[in-house]
């Protein structure tokens, strides 16, 4: 029988909450875990506290609840679904009951980050966003807020409840601390960035009403309608300024940030959340774990990049606990201390702080090779002899290659140069259009006619130049663009139907769709389950329809 106790002393904040709370032991021989319902009967009556009864209350509850997570976590109790999830819980129960207190229940609390995935850390800062409906009194909301923030965060003799963190609302410390929701759009649609939509996936509502209404205003921030391969070179810029500061704060050995560290994990499964989700709502879910397991489901991830991620992000999370239990501290950084080395090592039931690194090394270094596998960058095929100024340099590479009228080809490549189509790009599709052009003047001259190949496929390249999404899907994926060149190849009519419905280049990709017999009663189930999720909206289900057709 595991000793709950006996581990639960390697932790110095442990040690002091029980100094000062002697009591709370008792909950510790044989500890249960601690249920939302048995939270909630903790805070009733919060409403008729006074403001120092009611903080004592928060803090005195969540000491309680991290004494009894511990020593079920240690002792092998707990899994790490039941560590964040009880965490989240207390959160959750807590900002209501202060909010409540308030007496301002129709301000929207919204958790973000860990909180909205419900995967809460022992000793995280949650991230709040406070909105409101439009016709809301924003001054009073405002101050509820601020009183909700100092309720849960301000420290006592009692420590703290929470941490708050509201740097993610529109414009961040600058911006207003309560927004609308007609503010919220404006604010997405004129400022929102690529990092913003990343931060809004785990989005959740925790009080308030209109929740429908704001996941209206949301998704479609998050979540195009068509495949947004442009994320991936986003998130890849995005994680290489993570990567930038990592290195000059040096903070190789966070393991969080750190190479082969938990937002890696995070970045390859809110990846490609943002590149499908739009058009697979099953895949727009919140827990990074579950994210995993769709992608997997899907095929949009290998089965064994499914496992070792899933692997390392549960050793990785109760690493970052075992981290924080030291001194109650949002910590995510290994120590340098031997005791506090040997203490990590012992809460991990490790022999030694040795063996203890080799198994977070070798969850890390998987972790590092399944997202360079996601988001290494494709190089395209072809040379650019074939894609410059000088027109008889481009003649004279194209014959070599075995075009048979090559001047007329590099008529052809001259004048997309040349236009303003071309020149008025943005910088990122510019650059695209750079490496494909090579690459499919290399697969068009594997073709019976690679002149007419060559025309066909800078016609495709032109129609979606300024889609950047269908640029991106084609530069990250150069099976893409010889599958695509094979089709124009054989047929006009298939030229044309592409380059005028470009969405359906995504079947390129699956070749389980692609070479399947057709499968008519999943295609029916599909259909249908389409259709549902676009109920009320004729004009998006008739383009379903149009689509599948």
């Amino acid at each position: 029988m595991p000793d709950p106790i006996g581990k639960i002393t390697l932790s110095r904040a442990a040690q002091r909450a029980l100094q000062a709370h002697a009591e709370m032991a008792d909950e510790l021989a044989s500890p249960a875990p601690f249920a939302r319902a048995q939270i909630a009967a903790a805070l009733e009556g919060a409403a008729r506290d006074d403001e120092a009864a009611l903080k004592r209350r928060l803090r005195r509850l969540r000491t309680r609840v991290l004494l009894r997570v511990m020593a079920r976590d240690l002792s092998g109790s707990a899994d790490l679904d039941e560590v964040c999830g009880t965490m989240s819980d207390l959160a959750e129960l807590q900002i209501a009951a202060a909010l409540d207190w308030t007496g301002a229940r129709e301000l929207v609390v919204v958790a973000m980050g860990k909180l909205g995935g419900r995967e809460l850390n022992v000793s995280s800062d949650i991230d709040l966003i406070f909105l409101h409906r439009d016709g809301a009194d924003a001054q009073a909301l405002e101050r509820a807020g601020r009183k909700l923030i100092a309720l849960l965060s301000e420290i006592t003799g009692d420590g703290f409840a929470f941490r708050v963190d509201m740097r993610l609302r529109p414009y961040g410390d600058s911006g207003p601390l309560v927004t609308s929701f007609e503010a919220l759009e404006t604010y997405f649609v004129t400022q929102g960035r690529e990092w913003e939509r990343y931060a809004w996936i785990k989005a959740r509502p925790l009080t308030g009403s209109g929740h429908e209404e704001l996941a209206a205003i949301v998704r479609p921030f998050v979540y195009r309608k068509y495949l947004d391969y442009a994320t991936l070179a986003a998130m890849r810029n995005l994680h290489a300024e993570v990567r930038r500061e990592v290195a000059r704060r040096d903070l190789a050995e966070h393991v969080k940030l750190g190479p082969g560290g938990i937002r890696e994990i995070e970045f390859v499964a809110q990846a490609l959340q943002l590149v499908r989700a739009g058009r697979d709502p099953s895949l727009a879910v919140r827990p990074t774990l579950q994210v995993l397991a769709r992608l997997g489901e899907r095929g949009l991830l290998p089965p064994a990049a499914v496992l070792e991620l899933r692997a390392a992000y549960v050793y990785l999370r109760n690493t970052e606990h075992r981290l924080q239990y030291l001194d109650d501290l949002q910590t995510h950084t290994l120590p340098q201390d031997a005791e506090d080395r040997n203490r990590i090592a012992r809460m991990s039931a490790c022999a030694s702080w040795d063996e203890f690194s080799d198994r977070l090394r070798a969850h890390r270094d998987a972790v590092q090779r399944h997202f360079q596998a996601v988001f290494a960058e494709s190089q395209a095929a072809g040379g650019p002899e074939v894609w410059q100024d000088d027109r008889e340099a481009v003649a004279q590479a194209l014959a070599a290659s075995g075009f048979r009228d090559a001047a007329a080809s590099a008529d052809r490549l001259a004048a997309v140069r040349r236009s303003q189509r071309y020149a008025q790009l943005p910088a990122d599709s510019r650059r695209r259009v750079d490496a494909l052009v090579p690459a499919l003047a290399a697969a068009a001259a594997q073709c019976d006619d690679p002149d007419a190949t060559l025309a066909r496929g800078l016609d495709l390249i032109e129609a979606v130049a300024r889609r950047a999404a269908y640029l991106a899907l084609l530069a990250e994926h150069p099976e893409a663009l010889q599958r695509v060149t094979k089709i124009i190849a054989a047929s006009s009519w298939a030229a044309e139907f592409v380059t005028r419905h470009p969405l359906l280049l995504d079947e390129l990709l699956d070749d389980r769709v692609l070479y399947a017999v057709p499968d008519w009663p999943a295609f029916e189930h599909a259909l249908r389950a389409a259709l549902d999720a676009t109920a009320g909206d004729a004009e998006r289900q008739m383009n379903v329809l149009r689509e599948q057709h």
